[in-house]
């Protein structure tokens, strides 16, 4: 059982780095409900977003704060404006980008959680420029495979 309560202001939280242009803010991770779930919001650089990937175990919901986006899960394509969520199963190939000039926002939740983990050794690794084969194993080694490129707009 959980006991330890998590409130946090706008803007707090354990702020981790993840690719180029996008910040993490974990609001609560998977130590703090016992390993159930991942709360973080997504700080999108203009034209940014992760590439194309799949999570083995864990499931993935993105609910758009702010921005327009371009959602790949499976095959099919969506786009997503303010207020836009997608529900991303285990197992099934996905990506997103930021279609706007603008830095954006996206809810993200993990189950199980104990995703801050990938993301700790991930950003430092991504923003020093880590080769993609130093970038696959640390997705393997999280539990997820590194499958292609992120988007583009004309994907």
């Amino acid at each position: 059982m959980v006991s330890n309560y998590v409130v946090w202001a706008k803007g707090e939280g354990l702020r981790l780095q993840s690719g180029p242009g996008r910040d993490l803010i974990f609001k609560v991770t998977g130590e703090d409900t016992g390993g159930a779930f991942d709360y973080f919001v997504v700080e999108v650089a203009p034209r940014g977003g992760p590439p194309l990937h799949v999570h083995h175990r864990q499931e993935e919901t993105i609910h758009v704060l702010t921005g327009r986006f371009k959602i790949r899960i499976g095959d099919a394509t969506y786009t997503l404006e303010p207020g836009g969520f997608a529900y991303l199963p285990s197992k099934v190939p996905h990506a997103f980008l930021n279609l706007t000039d603008e830095p954006t926002e996206v809810i993200v939740v993990y189950t199980p959680g104990g995703g801050h983990k990938f993301y700790e050794e991930f950003g430092p690794a991504a923003r020093a420029g880590a080769d993609r084969a130093t970038i696959a194993a640390l997705f393997e080694k999280h539990g997820m495979s590194l499958l292609g490129k992120p988007l583009t707009p004309d994907d």
